[in-house]
């Protein structure tokens, strides 16, 4: 199967399709799917365009929705809205583009969502984004030699020295719901380099922007001037794909046979 991949796409549906276009996607008349390795929406302004995408790619079976923890966001976001909750519209989730995305997908706006809480959330669960794209997301696809995720598989935590490290568990595989959100905010690359890596496989990963591997695991840019890199980030045990599209203007997408 080839599979093309892409992560943190964030509701650049324009971008999206170009940079599929340009990797051969729609011409490929070989079986193939594309895996999106989390965070859909939020940011980009064309939610209603990626979820109607999204919607026509499960008809056809030719995608792997992997969950993020935007993902995460946009739910919470609309339970704090159903138990009438207005402030987490003034929030992080202001700043992060799920206020956005949550009120584009439910046809509202903030007047309509700061008074009328509940209703705007009711509209949100009738969404195809809600109904449809979020019951297809999973925690992680594995092929033979490749494994999906979003931030990083499950793994121990603790703190040394003051920072964060983490440390390999063969079970993570049969980790529970709350390990999975957490996992999806783990720097995979970082993780990478701690020796949290699955034996005789790549994970591929998403959620932190790889001009952090090219600048502080690499040392070969800085991280966010301008000779930042954000194309793929190859290294031992781990791909990162994420380009920080809303402030780079670029999209990665690899393509894989396996």
């Amino acid at each position: 199967m080839k599979y093309y991949v892409v992560a943190d796409v964030h509701g650049y549906y324009s971008l999206l399709r170009n940079t599929l276009k340009e990797k051969g996607f729609f011409d490929d008349k070989e079986p193939h799917k594309l895996v999106i390795c989390g965070d859909v929406l939020d940011r980009g302004e064309e939610p209603k365009e990626m979820q109607r995408f999204l919607k026509q790619l499960i008809k056809t079976d030719e995608v792997i929705l992997i969950r993020g923890n935007h993902e995460d966001l946009i739910l919470e976001l609309a339970e704090d809205l159903y138990k009438g909750n207005v402030i987490s519209l003034f929030g992080a989730h202001r700043s992060n583009g799920t206020r956005g995305s949550l009120l584009g997908l439910a046809n509202s706006n903030l007047i309509e969502a700061s008074h009328e809480p509940k209703l705007v959330a009711k509209k949100f669960y009738k969404t195809g984004f809600y109904k449809e794209i979020i019951p297809k997301m999973v925690n992680y696809y594995e092929t033979k030699n490749y494994i999906f995720v979003h931030g990083w598989i499950p793994c121990l935590e603790i703190v040394e020295n003051g920072e964060y490290k983490y440390v390999y568990k063969s079970d993570w595989r049969d980790s529970d719901s709350k390990s999975w959100d957490e996992a999806r905010w783990i720097n995979g690359m970082y993780a990478a380099s701690l020796g949290v890596i699955e034996p005789k496989k790549t994970i591929i990963c998403g959620h932190w922007h790889t001009s952090y591997g090219h600048s502080v695991l690499e040392g070969n840019c800085s991280e966010f001037g301008n000779d930042a890199d954000y194309s793929p980030y190859y290294a031992k045990g781990v791909i990162g794909l994420d380009a920080c599209t809303a402030y780079s203007g670029q999209m990665n997408c690899i393509v894989i046979d396996d």
